[in-house]
């Protein structure tokens, strides 16, 4: 069964010039079992009056919850005409059921101006659970609650920027400006740099004993926005309602902050083979951005027999070095396996260098086992000291398990990142042991769009998702989209 837990909660009144001011905020933790799902506090003041107070999903709490925080603020010019004295319960939805957090139908209540309030069995509890760290932030504040009834000697944050390779420790000093009632409130302020993620945990000694925060053994995390590729065959023009699909994927970009897009198949009016850049479906859907990328975009041959046919690299930051170059024998552009990719080096904020291909290669009968060959050779030629992460995205015409995918694992160069992300122990068996019987294991896996990583990178995946299907932006394409986030090592 689903559960909702109350955590802390802060009731203050203060005076703002010539009114006051009372802040209720409400934690929480929810056990995770669906993606979809909503939160709420529903709470009343002496009047009687009952509100819906809507909460925001805050990170994740260990292995199996989420933090979740709901707050609002009430004004008057006079303090009784505030909420004063409160109730509430806590609720929780998803798609097929309903939960409640109502103190065994007698609701919680929390007096008037009585500052923070830690419930449940939790006596340590982090209040900093912001899991981005801004542009160009160069400390992080850390803020702790205590059960007075600790008596705390000391709190220490115990931290780490290099996955613990090296750990510091700052103590925390008691919040002498913010007194509270019913919790004592302890702050640090940690100087990061540069650094693109901080990891801690929170240690508490008394005289007898001594506790500790880590988020029910996962630690806390602070990052950097981590770096997104979406990769995209956008079907040469072939779509129904085509124009409205643009839309839909400029959408998604937006929506899901995309820093790097590879697209294939963009295609513009062939135009006597001169082109038609208002056309080129890359271009379009750029335009279509509340803010428009960095372009780069080549052709390779006639498709369908009335567009110039070829793949775009679009991208946030700027593209310090663009080049497209045939990987296949032919270059003939009436021949369809023709195939024409295009790179580019982007230095990212944070994370360094890297190089972006992308590709759409010709099945394995069409050519597939030496313009993968070249790309690799053309890949590897770019790489240096100052650039060690090469990502090969697009539409390579390979299924997984399939003639054309084990050279890509018998090269012992590069890895699948959609695998890495999502299926760890058949990635370890193709990518790490080199099992000679994973092959089965891919039979239902019909991708032949993926983004390769070479082992040397800089980065990791973080995640992987699939774009574009009914539950989301709907169908674009005769291709899903892939949509994936990379961070440091």
């Amino acid at each position: 069964m689903a559960n909702i837990e109350l955590l802390a909660v802060e009731n203050t009144i203060t005076r703002k010039k010539n009114s006051h001011q009372q802040v209720l905020q409400f934690l929480m933790a929810v056990d995770d079992p669906e993606f979809h799902k909503q939160v709420d506090v529903i709470w009343c003041g002496h009047d009687g009056i009952w509100h819906t107070l809507e909460a925001t999903y805050q990170g994740p709490r260990g292995d199996s919850q989420e933090f979740w925080l709901a707050r609002t603020t009430k004004g008057a010019k006079s303090v009784k005409k505030l909420p004063g004295d409160i109730s509430f319960a806590l609720r929780l939805r998803n798609n097929t059921d309903e939960f409640w957090n109502n103190n065994q139908g007698w609701n919680h209540h929390c007096r008037q101006n009585s500052g923070l309030t830690l419930f449940g069995e939790s006596l340590v509890q982090n209040l900093s659970l912001k899991q981005r760290l801004d542009d160009e932030q160069q400390y992080a504040q850390i803020k702790v609650a205590l059960s007075p009834s600790l008596h705390a000697e000391s709190v220490i944050i115990h931290w780490t920027t290099d996955n613990w390779q090296n750990t510091r420790q700052t103590d925390c000093h008691p919040n002498k400006r913010q007194q509270q009632h019913d919790a004592q409130l302890w702050t640090a302020r940690l100087k990061i740099g540069d650094t693109f993620a901080l990891e801690y945990s929170i240690q508490c000694k008394t005289r007898h004993q001594e506790l500790w925060d880590n988020n029910l053994g996962k630690n806390y995390r602070i990052s950097r926005e981590p770096l997104r590729v979406m990769i995209l065959n956008l079907h040469c023009y072939q779509e129904d309602n085509q124009d409205e699909k643009f839309t839909q994927i400029a959408k998604a970009i937006d929506e899901q902050a995309v820093d790097i897009v590879c697209l294939q198949e963009v295609a513009e009016h062939w135009n006597d083979g001169h082109g038609d850049w208002p056309s080129n479906a890359a271009n379009i859907i750029n335009r279509r951005l509340k803010q428009v990328m960095h372009i780069y975009t080549d052709w390779s041959h006639l498709g369908f027999d009335k567009y110039r046919e070829g793949v775009a690299i679009l991208s946030r930051h700027p593209l310090s070095h663009t080049e497209s170059r045939y990987v296949s024998d032919s270059q003939d552009p009436y021949n369809i396996n023709s195939r024409k990719v295009v790179m580019a080096h982007v230095q990212l904020p944070y994370l360094g260098a890297v190089n972006i291909f992308s590709a759409h290669l010709s099945w394995w009968e069409g050519g597939f086992e030496r313009q993968f060959q070249r790309l690799c050779e053309w890949a590897d030629s770019q790489l240096s000291e100052s650039v060690q992460t090469t990502l090969l995205c697009g539409d390579f015409n390979i299924e997984a398990g399939s003639a054309g995918y084990q050279q890509v694992v018998n090269g012992n160069q590069y890895e699948d990142q959609f695998l890495a992300a999502n299926r760890l122990g058949l990635f370890e068996q193709i990518f790490r042991v080199d099992d000679p019987h994973w092959g089965h294991l891919l039979a239902d896996d019909y991708r032949i769009d993926y983004i390769f990583m070479n082992k040397s990178a800089y980065l990791r995946v973080k995640s992987a998702r699939v774009l574009f299907t009914e539950n989301d932006y709907g169908p674009v394409s005769d291709h899903c989209g892939y949509l994936m986030e990379f961070e440091p090592k």
